[in-house]
């Protein structure tokens, strides 16, 4: 696996495996695919010292992934609280690259100036919220049927871990 900042260029890939995530219902609030202008601007917060969207390669440099640091509801006071993002090719997951993935972004809080972590999970998204618990997050709220996708209500747990 290896770790490298994203460039322009890296994002028709980014939003291909964001969108391969929409239909599922189980990662994303969006209900329809997104386009590369409409992620522009989400891609343009990111930085590399301050809030990171790594890509993730394997050794023949396919794109396997990436994770993205983003502010928290954006007030000074919160400079050192971020929600992590990881998103994966469908051919990379349930295969233990989320684990290598959180853990790598631990290593790279100190040096970002973050605190903690926060992931935003669908209650039902089993498979996530197992990571993040392996990995030492704690439950910190549970907004119960917030989101509503075909008709369905569906509640969003907010996991936290101070680094």
């Amino acid at each position: 696996m290896h770790v490298r900042d994203a460039v322009q260029d890296d994002l028709p890939v980014i939003v291909d495996i964001y969108n391969s995530t929409v239909e599922g219902r189980m990662v994303t609030a969006d209900t329809t695919p997104v386009s590369v202008a409409d992620r522009q601007a989400w891609f343009d917060e990111h930085t590399p010292h301050r809030r990171p969207l790594w890509m993730i390669e394997d050794d023949e440099k396919n794109v396997m992934g990436w994770v993205s640091f983003q502010d928290f509801y954006g007030r000074p006071a919160y400079d050192g609280t971020v929600e992590i993002s990881i998103y994966l090719h469908e051919s990379a997951r349930g295969k233990g690259l989320g684990k290598k993935l959180l853990k790598y972004s631990f290593s790279r809080c100190e040096e970002l100036n973050i605190h903690t972590l926060l992931g935003f999970i669908f209650a039902h998204n089993l498979p996530s919220v197992k990571l993040f618990t392996d990995l030492g997050f704690e439950e910190w709220a549970n907004l119960r049927d917030i989101a509503v996708m075909d008709g369905q209500e569906y509640s969003l747990k907010i996991f936290g871990k101070k680094i």
